[in-house]
């Protein structure tokens, strides 16, 4: 499984692709810092020319030069990748980012535990359900 990241904080992308990868339920994961690099990424511009695309994005919201919650807005308005699930996957536990990630379509919102393990084992459960339960179409 294609899975692109977007997420800032290195400690929040090792266990991310800690947790996948234990588990085998991620073949490449792809990250990407920043809203601006994220968009690189699935237009396959510049640096990302030859990636394959992802068949899911696990997205934070709090990003610098473009937030999650602008990503998510262009990825929903646009029918080229508006079929990749987007997870978010964000500190915030507010009702307006909640809100607002739904309205915009997001495919589910995750508030990330404060403790690592637990945070491990909801990548693991995560992992499991997208890689093993959910029919993703096929491009």
């Amino acid at each position: 499984m294609e899975i692109l990241l977007v997420e800032d904080n290195p400690v929040d992308v090792m266990i991310t692709r800690d947790a996948l990868y234990a588990g085998n339920l991620c073949h490449n994961l792809h990250v990407a810092e920043d809203g601006e690099e994220a968009m690189d990424f699935l237009y396959k511009r510049g640096r990302f020319a030859s990636v394959p695309s992802p068949e899911i994005v696990l997205l934070d919201l709090n990003l610098p030069r473009k937030d999650g919650r602008e990503v998510l807005a262009d990825m929903k308005n646009d029918p080229e990748l508006q079929h990749i699930p987007v997870i978010v996957l964000t500190t915030s536990a507010s009702e307006e980012d909640i809100r607002t990630s739904y309205e915009l379509h997001a495919n589910c919102f995750i508030t990330k535990p404060s403790d690592v393990d637990q945070f491990r084992r909801v990548i693991e459960l995560l992992g499991t359900f997208w890689s093993t339960m959910v029919k993703l179409p096929i491009k």
